[in-house]
């Protein structure tokens, strides 16, 4: 089996372009070491946007109960960059990903960032190969029917990726209070944008902690008016 039938396999498509999937499997870093003009980042660009569109119809449709935020809240979770990169690693893209040599050694690809990006631009080259309507199924077939219920587990990355896209800065994290004997304490955490509390948290260590400041961040923020369009 060559690569574009075990990758037709994967995806659970047909590929008409394959020059289409080259291009959306190609790091900018595989693309500068080989002095190509052609990478991914355009393909990323398409990709977001129907990612976007399928994900908010998708959540209009099953959570019809659901107010603006909530869905909203909901729409953050499943286009974060750790959610995009874990769909990828799920289908096994990071084994087709195109990277340079540097990447490689690095670790380019176990990094959410080259993963949730070719998530993205494949997603784009099944829009351009083959319609909306494609690109509706292999999300619903692979992902979206298993999200009924969203779990977020690492609601720090969640909370950064939206205050880096919309504020251009970091959430910092302080812990202000430790109580109990030093086999059974108790942190309290607070997170902060500038000097604005956005939330607090409490956990039997300072991660927990840290992690269920940032939920209640996320869900004190009011999503779909003051931080996300």
């Amino acid at each position: 089996m060559d690569k574009f039938e075990e990758l037709q396999k994967i995806l659970g498509i047909k590929i008409y372009n394959e020059d289409l999937f080259i291009t959306a499997l190609t790091h900018k870093s595989w693309a500068v070491e080989n002095k190509k003009d052609v990478h991914n980042e355009r393909l990323e660009f398409l990709g977001d946007s129907v990612l976007a569109t399928i994900v908010a119809e998708y959540l209009y449709k099953t959570f019809p109960s659901k107010d603006e935020g909530e869905l909203s809240k909901l729409k953050a979770v499943l286009v974060s960059k750790p959610q995009l990169a874990k769909w990828a690693k799920q289908i096994r893209l990071n084994e087709f990903i195109l990277i340079s040599k540097s990447e490689e050694k690095s670790g380019g690809r176990k990094k959410e960032s080259i993963l949730a990006s070719v998530f993205e631009a494949v997603l784009g080259a099944i829009y351009l190969d083959s319609g909306i309507e494609e690109c509706k199924k292999f999300m619903y077939k692979n992902f979206l029917t298993t999200t009924k219920e969203i779990e977020i587990q690492d609601y720090k990355s969640i909370l950064q990726e939206i205050i880096q896209k919309y504020y251009k800065k970091l959430p910092e994290y302080t812990i202000v209070k430790e109580v109990g004997p030093d086999h059974d304490k108790l942190f309290d955490c607070v997170v902060k944008l500038d000097e604005e509390i956005l939330g607090y948290g409490k956990g039997k260590t300072k991660k927990q902690a840290q992690q269920n400041a940032a939920k209640e961040a996320i869900k004190n923020l009011k999503l779909g008016k003051k931080v996300l369009l």
